[in-house]
């Protein structure tokens, strides 16, 4: 039956979002090398991009929640490492039992980081 799932979401510059996923993130690049695709994975996930050259990041609604077991350490590696944390989205505790903070990639994917509480 289904065994994972790889959100798939635009990119404007393939070695723009290759480096902030990499360098920045921690991910690792997956596959093979496509002109027009980008593939990354950390522990386990993968995240798929495409490219679209003409994609308004202002009008980019691509979105993506990520569960971790660790989110204390996690958003304290991205923040030590210089990641910039979404303007609404610092660590905080949620009405509905999660813990989360959010992070716009540089086409604004918006990516969502969780963990129940």
């Amino acid at each position: 039956m289904i065994t994972a799932i790889h959100p798939k979401l635009p990119m404007r510059d393939k070695a723009t979002t290759r480096a902030y996923f990499v360098d920045r993130l921690g991910f690792t690049v997956f596959g093979r090398d496509f002109p027009n695709y980008l593939m990354v994975e950390r522990d386990g996930l993968q995240l798929h991009f495409f490219l679209f050259k003409d994609l308004d990041p202002k009008v980019n609604y691509g979105q993506v929640y990520i569960r971790t077991d660790a989110i204390e350490e996690l958003y304290r590696s991205l923040v030590d490492r210089g990641v910039s944390i979404h303007p609404n989205g610092a660590l905080q505790s949620m009405p509905w039992g999660q813990k989360e903070f959010a992070l716009l990639d540089p086409d604004h994917n918006l990516l969502t980081f969780g963990q129940v509480i």
